[in-house]
């Protein structure tokens, strides 16, 4: 167990950025969303967005920042945070190819997509058109036709 003369060692080898950080927003207090200087909060009276006081770019320096010196896990919670890009990356294994989908199975061009099913109509219509055609024969060549092929 660290004593508290532990934990002033470790502040006092941390950048004046990160002890700023943290005098501002102490670990532990802002794991709700209000309080997390890195999520948008909504005003409550005026029903307003306000985007949040660390920018990505900023929330993305300070988490690099406390990477190296062994407090990311003290940050509040940030998509920036290896945490969550570690939690992405297994989700997206579990759940499927990813970006490998489009390697295995390119997207291709629209001609190339619809093909297999517009050969398959016109063999259906091709099968269909004798019938058509005595139909359109017996009608009177287009007399009283009443359904025209699409």
């Amino acid at each position: 167990m660290a004593t508290i003369t532990d934990y002033i060692k470790l502040a006092q080898t941390l950048p004046p950025r990160l002890l700023r950080f943290f005098a501002r927003f102490p670990p532990g207090t802002c794991n709700d969303v209000r309080s997390n200087p890195f999520k948008p909060t909504v005003h409550p009276a005026t029903g307003k967005w306000h985007n949040p006081i660390y920018s990505l770019r900023r929330q993305a320096d300070l988490c690099k920042l406390a990477r190296k010196h062994g407090v990311e896990e003290l940050l509040p919670p940030t998509r920036k945070s290896s945490m969550f890009k570690a939690e992405r990356i297994q989700a997206r294994g579990e759940g499927g190819l990813g970006k490998m989908k489009r390697m295995l199975e390119p997207k291709g061009h629209n001609w190339e997509r619809t093909l297999h099913s517009r050969l398959e109509t016109r063999r259906k219509a091709m099968e269909q058109m004798p019938a058509m055609i005595e139909r359109w024969k017996r009608s009177g060549h287009g007399r009283g036709w009443k359904e025209w092929p699409r």
